[in-house]
């Protein structure tokens, strides 16, 4: 399940993976990549109870949705692969 919180310049979305290990998995993939133009859009992550919260500001709508949309990629990633060769889990 995905909630997602939308205001001009900043975003909530909630993941519920169902275990803490598979939001942490997705967690870690996506921690890696940084934000490529950090004086314009912030990104803060957190793991709590199988659900993978994220809050995004930016300083304009379309460094927002830029981030977001690459945010969304890799998640959908993460979460195909752990589909794929988790332990028969699917999300």
């Amino acid at each position: 399940m995905c909630y997602c919180k939308w205001n001009d310049n900043c975003s909530d979305m909630e993941i519920d993976f169902g275990s803490e290990e598979n939001a942490s998995i997705v967690f870690s993939a996506l921690a890696v990549d940084k934000e490529l133009q950090p004086d314009k859009v912030k990104r803060l992550m957190t793991v709590s109870d199988g659900k993978l919260s994220a809050h995004f500001e930016a300083t304009e709508a379309r460094f927002l949705r830029a981030s977001f949309s690459a945010f969304v990629d890799v998640m959908t990633l993460a979460t195909k692969t752990i589909e794929e060769f988790g332990q028969g889990m699917k999300l």
